[in-house]
Parts: C-alpha cells; structure tokens; sequence
C-alpha cells in the first residue's frame, strides 16, 4: 500500500491521509525542500500551523508541485491550527494568551464549514475533559484531534474516548522528539528510538526504528506526522506500508508507557484552559 493510498475515513465523509509531514520546527529555506520531497515521495498530508512561522513558504511548495502536475490540490489533506496565543509572547516565562474561549471559537469555525471555506475542523491537545465541554455544545463534531503520541505516552483513556466519538487522532512527535531537550524539563526517558524493545521489533522486520514507530501508529488507524527535513529520511518514513506488526509487538511497544510527554509546555499551566491536563 502506498503513502497516498493509506487513509481514514472521517467523520464527515472526508478521508486523512495516514502518513503526513509535520513542519513545526522546520526552519524557513529548509521547509519548501522537505514539502516538495514529501510530495514526491506519496505523502498527501502536510501538518501545518501559522505559529511555525513557515506556513508561506509551504504553501509556495505545494503550489508548484500543483503547478507541475506531480499532484492537484484536491489529493491533498492540508492542515493549519490556530492557538489561543499566537507566536507565543512571553512575559516572566509566561506565555500571554487570548482570554477567548475555544468554545467560542470553535462557533466560529463551524462558521468556516457552513460558508465552505474549510472541509474539516478538529482541534490539538485537548484532553477528555475538553472534549467533553466541547461536545456538549457543538453543532459539528471534530473530525480530529491531534495530540502527542508515542510508545512512552500512549494515553489509553484518550484513545478509547475519541474512539467511541468517532473522532480520529492525529499522533505529533511520533519518534520520540530525538531534540526534544528545550521542551520537557522532567526526567527523560533514554531516547525512544533506541530503545531496546524498539530496536528488537524493528530488527525482526528488518526496519528501522523510525518504521517500527511510525507503524505502530497507522496499523491502529491513528495518523501520524513524523518531522523531518532530510529527504533520505522523508522516503524512508513513507516506507511503512509493506509490513505489519504482530499483536505481540504492538503490545510490546504499548508496555513501553511511562506517561512522559515531549511536550509540556508548563508556561504555559496558569491558564485556564491548559491543555495537556490528564483530566
């Protein structure tokens, strides 16, 4: 199967490419090269964000590959998020965010849909708790929610609720996050890709690490958005269609959890509606 090929089906009868490229973190002058391999490589699903501050020059990516016939614009599944604080201004070590409610926002969004100017909306980092709030007053249920997901945070509880509300998950930081440093400053794991389990999986299937991560993933219909600006590795993480993990394997890696987010963003924490609460 290929990288184009592998999708879900949302809840609104649009379908996710399973297999994206994420750019956050990917730098202005390097993201257009790793957008344009993506694409030539079966990627379909490019994860975005106006906080990355490289949306154009995505955007001038895709556009020539449509200009050069390699894809339209309809076989593609962009995404763009907006957060209560864009571009993250600090003050004292905190960040200084909109006192607007995402409830509110999200009316806004379902806005967006009814007007046609976007296809699916969904949101990022919301725990069970958020859902909850927000399924409670919304006239169009999320298509997605993409949180961080990985072998050392699994989030179990998260996984069944959006399960059983039909809305898919999208995992960021799927390997692990190897330069993680600046973003968690608890206790850290030994790097994810070199863990032994990992490293054991992946020997028996003669993959890589990476592979074994990222299929871990999309064999369980979750999307996944490994980051990468080096086109040898792009190709390589789209090759994860050709094998399937066995049940022990995928039990294996999910033993793995030690609850330890990449992801933390405690400057986050004195606002209300801080968003990787476990509640």
């Amino acid at each position: 199967m290929a990288a184009a090929s592998a999708t879900r089906l949302l809840n609104n009868g649009c379908r996710i490419p399973l297999l994206g490229l994420g750019t956050w973190k990917s730098d202005p002058g390097v993201v257009g090269k790793a957008v344009s391999a993506a694409i030539d490589a079966g990627y379909r699903h490019i994860d975005g964000a106006y906080s990355y501050m490289n949306e154009a020059e995505v955007g001038a990516a895709v556009k020539k590959k449509i200009e050069e016939g390699v894809v339209t614009r309809e076989d593609l599944f962009i995404v763009s998020k907006k957060v209560l604080g864009e571009l993250f201004p600090m003050r004292k070590g905190r960040v200084l965010v909109s006192d607007a409610d995402y409830v509110d926002t999200w009316r806004a969004m379902e806005v967006l849909v009814d007007e046609g100017l976007v296809k699916s909306i969904g949101v990022s980092n919301f725990n069970i708790s958020q859902l909850e709030r927000l399924l409670s007053v919304a006239r169009i249920i999320p298509a997605v929610n993409q949180v961080e997901l990985h072998p050392y945070l699994t989030q179990p509880e998260l996984v069944e609720f959006c399960a059983t509300r039909d809305i898919a998950l999208t995992a960021f930081s799927p390997l692990g996050s190897p330069g993680r440093t600046v973003l968690n400053d608890s206790a850290d794991p030994k790097d994810l890709l070199k863990d032994p389990v990992v490293e054991v999986i992946a020997k028996n299937h003669r993959k890589s690490s990476a592979q074994v991560l990222l299929r871990f993933h999309v064999q369980r219909n979750i999307a996944t958005i490994p980051k990468s600006v080096t086109p040898a590795r792009i190709q390589e993480n789209a090759e994860i269609f050709d094998f399937e993990l066995m049940d022990e394997d995928l039990q294996s890696l999910l033993t793995l959890n030690k609850n330890w987010r990449v992801c933390q963003l405690t400057m986050l924490q004195d606002h209300q509606f801080y968003p990787f609460n476990d509640s």
